[in-house]
């Protein structure tokens, strides 16, 4: 899991369908749930806005 979330975290900083400005937030949210594994639902509900946009990030390490 730990590696999937490390691929995620690369193809977001890489994509092109994020804005600067959103990259970060997205990263940050991914990066305290992985800091607080039962953090999960926090992580779906921040995700569920940007998810149109990653979407394409998670289907391409397999995740989707």
């Amino acid at each position: 899991m730990e590696q999937k979330i490390n691929q995620v975290l690369e193809g977001i900083k890489n994509t092109t369908s994020l804005t600067e400005e959103e990259k970060p937030m997205v990263i940050q949210k991914i990066e305290e749930w992985r800091e607080e594994k039962t953090a999960i639902a926090d992580l779906s509900n921040a995700l569920e806005e940007w998810w149109l946009k990653v979407e394409p990030i998670f289907a391409d390490i397999g995740l989707v």
